[in-house]
Protein backbone atom coordinates (compact mmCIF):
# COMPACT_ATOMS: atom_id res chain seq x y z
CA UNK A 1 0.00 0.00 0.00
CA UNK A 2 0.99 3.44 -0.98
CA UNK A 3 1.49 5.60 2.08
CA UNK A 4 0.00 8.96 1.63
CA UNK A 5 2.15 12.29 0.73
CA UNK A 6 3.25 14.37 3.72
CA UNK A 7 2.75 18.37 3.63
CA UNK A 8 6.26 18.51 3.09
CA UNK A 9 6.95 16.15 0.44
CA UNK A 10 3.36 18.15 -1.36
CA UNK A 11 5.38 21.51 -0.85
CA UNK A 12 8.47 19.81 -2.21
CA UNK A 13 7.02 18.92 -5.50
CA UNK A 14 5.28 22.36 -5.79
CA UNK A 15 8.85 23.98 -5.28
CA UNK A 16 10.37 21.46 -7.83
CA UNK A 17 7.79 22.28 -10.65
CA UNK A 18 7.76 26.24 -9.82
CA UNK A 19 11.83 25.59 -10.48
CA UNK A 20 11.35 23.93 -13.93
CA UNK A 21 12.12 20.55 -12.13
CA UNK A 22 10.38 17.32 -12.70
CA UNK A 23 8.95 16.14 -9.45
CA UNK A 24 10.36 12.19 -9.31
CA UNK A 25 9.83 10.52 -6.17
CA UNK A 26 13.65 10.74 -4.80
CA UNK A 27 13.51 14.74 -6.02
CA UNK A 28 10.60 15.09 -3.98
CA UNK A 29 11.97 13.64 -1.05
CA UNK A 30 15.69 14.60 -0.85
CA UNK A 31 13.96 17.89 -1.58
CA UNK A 32 11.60 17.43 1.60
CA UNK A 33 14.59 16.59 3.28
CA UNK A 34 16.59 19.87 2.17
CA UNK A 35 13.78 22.40 1.59
CA UNK A 36 12.11 22.87 4.88
CA UNK A 37 12.97 26.05 5.60
CA UNK A 38 15.74 25.25 7.75
CA UNK A 39 19.00 27.46 6.97
CA UNK A 40 21.90 24.86 6.80
CA UNK A 41 24.95 23.75 5.15
CA UNK A 42 24.99 19.92 3.89
CA UNK A 43 27.04 17.85 1.98
CA UNK A 44 26.14 15.22 -0.34
CA UNK A 45 27.40 12.56 2.24
CA UNK A 46 25.43 14.81 4.89
CA UNK A 47 22.11 14.11 2.82
CA UNK A 48 22.68 10.63 2.15
CA UNK A 49 22.83 9.76 5.53
CA UNK A 50 19.55 11.64 6.53
CA UNK A 51 18.06 10.12 3.50
CA UNK A 52 18.70 6.38 4.84
CA UNK A 53 18.05 7.12 8.60
CA UNK A 54 14.61 8.72 6.76
CA UNK A 55 14.14 5.00 5.03
CA UNK A 56 14.79 6.66 1.46
CA UNK A 57 16.91 4.77 -0.78
CA UNK A 58 18.97 6.82 -2.54
CA UNK A 59 22.42 6.24 -4.28
CA UNK A 60 25.05 8.87 -3.26
CA UNK A 61 25.21 9.25 -7.31
CA UNK A 62 21.87 10.65 -7.35
CA UNK A 63 21.93 12.67 -4.28
CA UNK A 64 24.93 14.44 -6.44
CA UNK A 65 22.95 14.83 -9.41
CA UNK A 66 19.77 16.28 -7.53
CA UNK A 67 22.01 18.67 -5.49
CA UNK A 68 23.53 19.71 -8.69
CA UNK A 69 20.36 20.21 -10.22
CA UNK A 70 18.87 21.95 -7.20
CA UNK A 71 21.46 24.25 -7.44
CA UNK A 72 21.32 25.14 -11.25
CA UNK A 73 17.70 25.70 -10.57
CA UNK A 74 18.67 27.94 -7.76
CA UNK A 75 16.77 26.08 -5.01
CA UNK A 76 20.69 25.55 -2.91
CA UNK A 77 23.85 27.18 -3.37
CA UNK A 78 27.30 25.60 -3.60
CA UNK A 79 29.99 26.90 -1.58
CA UNK A 80 33.20 25.40 -2.71
CA UNK A 81 35.87 25.37 0.14
CA UNK A 82 39.02 23.19 -1.34
CA UNK A 83 38.93 20.76 -4.77
CA UNK A 84 36.57 18.13 -4.41
CA UNK A 85 35.44 19.27 -0.99
CA UNK A 86 31.57 21.42 -1.63
CA UNK A 87 28.91 22.06 0.89
CA UNK A 88 25.01 23.25 -0.40
CA UNK A 89 23.29 25.89 1.42
CA UNK A 90 19.84 25.66 1.70
CA UNK A 91 19.90 29.38 1.81
CA UNK A 92 20.36 30.96 -1.15
CA UNK A 93 20.60 34.62 -0.34
CA UNK A 94 23.71 36.39 -0.55
CA UNK A 95 26.10 35.97 2.04
CA UNK A 96 29.42 34.85 2.78
CA UNK A 97 30.54 31.98 5.24
CA UNK A 98 32.76 31.36 8.04
CA UNK A 99 34.52 27.55 7.75
CA UNK A 100 35.71 26.86 11.21
CA UNK A 101 38.88 25.00 9.81
CA UNK A 102 39.04 22.42 13.00
CA UNK A 103 35.32 21.30 12.39
CA UNK A 104 35.02 21.61 8.72
CA UNK A 105 31.71 23.38 9.68
CA UNK A 106 30.24 26.74 7.84
CA UNK A 107 28.72 29.26 9.30
CA UNK A 108 27.00 32.35 7.34
CA UNK A 109 27.82 35.96 7.20
CA UNK A 110 25.80 38.38 6.25
CA UNK A 111 26.43 39.48 3.27
CA UNK A 112 26.66 43.62 4.13
CA UNK A 113 28.97 42.13 7.17
CA UNK A 114 31.76 42.02 4.91
CA UNK A 115 32.74 45.11 2.88
CA UNK A 116 35.01 44.32 -0.64
CA UNK A 117 36.59 47.06 -2.46
CA UNK A 118 38.61 47.46 -5.62
CA UNK A 119 37.40 44.71 -7.42
CA UNK A 120 40.24 43.48 -10.23
CA UNK A 121 39.10 44.88 -13.94
CA UNK A 122 37.11 41.28 -15.41
CA UNK A 123 38.13 39.14 -18.22
CA UNK A 124 37.50 40.53 -22.02
CA UNK A 125 33.88 39.28 -22.19
CA UNK A 126 32.45 38.71 -19.08
CA UNK A 127 30.14 39.85 -16.39
CA UNK A 128 30.15 39.80 -12.50
CA UNK A 129 27.83 37.21 -11.14
CA UNK A 130 28.55 37.15 -7.40
CA UNK A 131 30.83 36.92 -4.93
CA UNK A 132 32.18 33.58 -2.56
CA UNK A 133 34.26 34.74 0.56
CA UNK A 134 35.24 31.98 2.69
CA UNK A 135 36.81 33.39 5.46
CA UNK A 136 38.63 30.56 7.35
CA UNK A 137 38.97 30.27 11.26
CA UNK A 138 40.66 28.11 14.06
CA UNK A 139 40.31 28.45 17.39
CA UNK A 140 42.59 30.30 19.26
CA UNK A 141 45.79 29.06 20.26
CA UNK A 142 45.99 26.59 17.54
CA UNK A 143 48.86 25.86 15.48
CA UNK A 144 49.04 28.25 13.11
CA UNK A 145 46.30 30.75 14.29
Amino acid sequence: MARDSTDGEIEAGRRLRAAGLRPTRQRIALAALLLDGRCRHVTAEDVRAEARAADIAVSLATVYNALNQFTAAGLLREVTVEPGRSYFDTNVSEHHHFLIESSGTLVDVAAGALRIDGMPELPPGTALHRVDVVIRVRPKGAPGA
